[in-house]
C-alpha cells in the first residue's frame, strides 16, 4: 500500500479531560513512529493512572504498511478502543495514539453511551493535538547566470516561494521544495526569464509538512 499525495500527523502531544455522567475522561494523544513508541506511551500512562477504572486505547502507525491497535481494557467489546480508532481514522491520521482514562462515577452509560464518551473524548484530545498535514515534495535544483538572479528570485516570490539562500558559484544556485505536480510553471518561469539558459534538474520526492 502507497501513501497517498497527503496524509496527516498529530502537531503534538496533548491531555484533556471531560466529565459525562460523574465518570472522568482523561485523554492523552502522542506522535509515536514505530508500535515500541506506541506501546511505551500507553505503559506509561497505564502507569500513572495504575488506580484508574480503564486505561483504553488505539493507534495507527504507517511503517511501509498501515498498522493498527485497540483495545477495550475491561470495558464491553467495542464500546471504547474500537471507537478511538475510528475518531483517528476518520481524521485520516497516522502515527498517532491515544489513551482514553477513565474513572468511574458511579452511573453506568450503556454501550451507546460508552461509545459516545470514549468517541468525546479522542476527538476532544485531538482538537488540542491539533493535525498536521504533510504532501509530497519534488527537490529542485535551479542553475542561472548571475545576471537573471533577482528576476528568478523576483518570480518565486511573485509565486509565493520565499527564496531559500543562493549557493554562489560560477552561477546561481537554489535547492527548493515544490508540492509534487507544481514542477512545470518552476521549470517554465526559469526558461522565461534565463532565454533558455537556465537549469531546473529533479531530485527526490520526500514528505514535508504544510504550515499553517
Amino acid at each position: 500500500m502507497n501513501l497517498p499525495y497527503r496524509y496527516f500527523t498529530v502537531k503534538e502531544s496533548a491531555e484533556t479531560e471531560i466529565h459525562i455522567q460523574k465518570s472522568r475522561f482523561l485523554t492523552y494523544v502522542a506522535p509515536v513512529e514505530t508500535k515500541d513508541e506506541a506501546d511505551a506511551f500507553i505503559d506509561h500512562i497505564s502507569r500513572r493512572h495504575w488506580d484508574a477504572t480503564h486505561n483504553c486505547h488505539a493507534y495507527v502507525l504507517w511503517d511501509g504498511q498501515i498498522a493498527q491497535k485497540s483495545s477495550d481494557d475491561g470495558e464491553p467489546s467495542g464500546t471504547a478502543g474500537r471507537p478511538i480508532l475510528e475518531v483517528i481514522r476518520n481524521r485520516q491520521l497516522i502515527n498517532t495514539a491515544i489513551v482514553v482514562t477513565r474513572y468511574f462515577g458511579g452511573i453506568k452509560l450503556g454501550a451507546g453511551g460508552l461509545i459516545r464518551a470514549y468517541s468525546r473524548a479522542a476527538a476532544t484530545g485531538l482538537d488540542a493535538a491539533g493535525i498536521l498535514e504533510w504532501v509530497r515534495h519534488r527537490e529542485l535544483h535551479i542553475t542561472v547566470d548571475y545576471p537573471a538572479m533577482g528576476k528568478i528570485e523576483h518570480e518565486l516570490r511573485s509565486a509565493g516561494i520565499q527564496p531559500p539562500p543562493a549557493t554562489f558559484t560560477e552561477q546561481v544556485q537554489w535547492q527548493l521544495w515544490i508540492p509534487e505536480g507544481e514542477e512545470d510553471p518552476i521549470r517554465k518561469m526559469v526558461m522565461e526569464q534565463t532565454g533558455g539558459k537556465g537549469e531546473v534538474t529533479e531530485g527526490r520526492l520526500e514528505y514535508r509538512p504544510i504550515q499553517s
